[in-house]
């Protein structure tokens, strides 16, 4: 008689009990179970906001009146602009645009309150860091209302007559760098950094436990290898894989997507590189903590998530609250997807790169410290 003949609640109930023993005995799966919805409930509820204000923004100004600070105050006022910095001439404010250190540049030219007065109506320049059209199409938006409203109580007596007009004058919009507002110039640089982070964190996520779940880990931890020698030697083998994504995806930036490549190939090639090598180490660590494959996919996973939310790539960097900034800038997708575009976008040299570089060093170099650690850990 086949004992499967028939349905036994009592079996099947025995399949359900064991599962759920497993769940919790898993702790890292039950934490995804419970982690995962919190995080992208948080993140998408309080820290992606697709309308960014307080965007930062620099004063180029040779002409200071009453005039002048009533409209600067009005950008104030107005929650896009936040005036940061006050700059000496336009080629600090071009720098200050190529570094990403902000957003907009408002040059008041000499003699504008003279000509404002006598009826000339003048014009101010507002520079924008167009590679991201999104973060700054608002705001740019926001310009022709507060032209026409930011002057109004100071226009009065004898000039009351320019009050009456649309404007006294004009702001002159130069978006920089992306002049179309075309978004494939901001999405498609970003993807680098983006498939990068994927492949390279799950494809080293999975090294160490591979070896564990083979029964090779024995082996290896039988040699007379160092922990350091075994972390940095899995990592090698996967920079030439990098590398060669990075080269498609340039590739195809260019050839397929008509992205301009402004600056050095052998620079954005250098700070690939770097990313790849930062990826790499936290795959490493990954592999290292987790005590099987499933596992590691798991804890990649975990990492991925907000580095595709808060590093810039999918929702403007400087629309995100204090907070979610900060966690941003702890991720190194944050600084790869700045560098990436200021060398193909801006022309950008390795001076203005260089406060992105920094960050990734030091991320790796803790990253790489804590693989070195929990590898220990498994020699006991």
């Amino acid at each position: 008689m086949n004992r499967f003949a028939h349905f036994s609640a009592v079996r099947w109930w025995g399949i359900v009990r064991k599962e759920f023993l497993q769940l919790r005995r898993d702790r890292l799966t039950f934490a995804m179970i419970v982690g995962i919805p919190l995080i992208q409930m948080a993140l998408f509820g309080y820290a992606i906001n697709t309308d960014p204000k307080h965007l930062p923004t620099a004063l180029i100004t040779a002409d200071r009146s009453e005039f002048t600070r009533s409209f600067v105050a009005a950008l104030g006022a107005s929650g896009y602009f936040d005036i940061r910095q006050t700059l000496p001439d336009e080629a600090a404010g071009r720098r200050a645009l190529a570094r990403g250190q902000v957003l907009f540049v408002l040059d008041i030219p000499a003699g504008f309150t003279r000509e404002l007065v006598t009826g000339r109506h003048p014009s101010l320049l507002m520079e924008a860091d167009a590679t991201d059209p999104v973060a700054v199409a608002t705001a740019l938006g926001a310009l022709q209302g507060i032209t026409q409203s930011a002057l109004r109580k100071d226009l009065t007596g004898p000039l009351a007559p320019l009050g009456q007009k649309p404007a006294a004058f004009d702001v002159q919009v130069h978006r920089l760098y992306n002049p179309e507002g075309d978004s494939q110039y901001n999405v498609v640089p970003g993807l680098m950094g983006v498939i990068l982070t994927m492949t390279m964190v799950i494809m080293t996520g999975l090294a160490i436990t591979r070896e564990r779940e083979r029964g090779t880990m024995e082996n290896l931890l039988a040699t007379p290898v160092l922990p350091i020698e075994v972390t940095t030697g899995k990592i090698i083998p996967y920079v030439a894989i990098g590398l060669f994504q990075a080269t498609i995806i340039v590739f195809a930036s260019r050839y397929l997507f008509g992205v301009p490549i402004a600056g050095s190939l052998v620079l954005l090639y250098g700070a690939a590189l770097l990313f790849i090598a930062a990826t790499l180490a936290v795959g490493i660590m990954l592999s290292s903590i987790a005590q099987n494959q499933l596992q590691a996919v798991q804890l990649s996973f975990f990492y991925f998530l907000p580095n595709i939310l808060l590093s810039g790539f999918m929702f403007p960097f400087f629309g995100m609250p204090g907070w979610a900034q900060t966690l941003g800038n702890l991720l190194p997708l944050t600084y790869f997807n700045r560098l990436v575009r200021a060398i193909l976008l801006k022309g950008a040299g390795f001076s203005d790169i260089w406060p992105q570089v920094w960050p990734m060093l030091i991320f790796m170099g803790v990253v790489m410290a804590v693989a070195v650690r929990f590898y220990r850990r498994t020699l006991d």
